[in-house]
């Protein structure tokens, strides 16, 4: 495993204020990604945008125009996470699907290629480009084009369950889980439209807990407690 897709929801970025930026949060991420960088480790990374926006928030705006309010909240995101990434020492280039100004670059594989050859962290903001699609799609279809060896979710639970553990005492953790099974049982990994293209395209996705400690960097050097999404 060389090069690895990072997923970071934006209610993780907040810590426990549930919105904006917990600094102290993004940079224990930062420290983690800093030593698998330093180990030979690409990484790239996609953020949500829950800490700013949700496509739900209102109900009084048009569903196009919500979704794009979405794509900028990533943006903004990736800017900032990117920014205390250099702070600790990385490298780091912002890719977007759209012009941004001189804020990011365009994405292109060719692009993401060349900054992942320089040992920078590459940040694909701005989700697909596209209205009613998530970031869930967009980080699978990312690491599909710039062929990542495994998508890392970083996630307020510790791994899939068999019903939701907030509501269920009694719900079951699974070590290992395929796709079609994920897609079969609803179980909410990540939406529908991202489960059938990691499926179609063979990506396997690791769903671990953000919170826990250096989980990181853990789960990518094999002391991993979450659950191993399989294709």
């Amino acid at each position: 495993m060389k090069r690895i897709m990072l997923k970071l929801s934006g209610e993780a970025l907040a810590g426990e204020k549930r919105t904006g930026f917990d600094e102290e949060t993004v940079r224990k991420v930062a420290l983690q990604v800093k030593e698998l960088v330093d180990a030979g480790y690409e990484v790239g990374v996609v953020t949500g945008g829950g800490n700013f926006w949700r496509g739900r928030t209102s109900e009084n705006i048009d569903r196009t125009k919500a979704d794009q309010i979405g794509m900028l909240a990533t943006v903004m995101n990736c800017i900032y996470v990117s920014e205390i990434f250099r702070s600790v020492g990385m490298k780091t280039a912002v890719l977007t699907p759209f012009e941004c100004g001189s804020f990011t670059k365009l994405f292109s594989k060719d692009r993401a290629n060349k900054y992942f050859g320089k040992g920078m962290v590459v940040f694909f903001a701005g989700g697909t480009g596209h209205p009613y699609f998530s970031t869930d799609t967009g980080v699978v279809l990312r690491a599909v084009e710039v062929e990542a060896d495994v998508i890392l979710l970083a996630k307020s639970v510790d791994g899939v369950y068999d019903s939701d553990p907030a509501k269920n005492p009694e719900a079951k953790k699974y070590d290992e889980v395929t796709i079609d099974e994920v897609i079969a049982r609803n179980l909410q990994v990540v939406d529908m439209t991202a489960s059938i293209l990691a499926r179609d395209n063979h990506m396997p996705m690791w769903v671990f807990g953000l919170n826990e400690e250096n989980s990181i960097v853990n789960t990518v050097k094999g002391n991993f407690s979450g659950t191993k999404v399989t294709v």
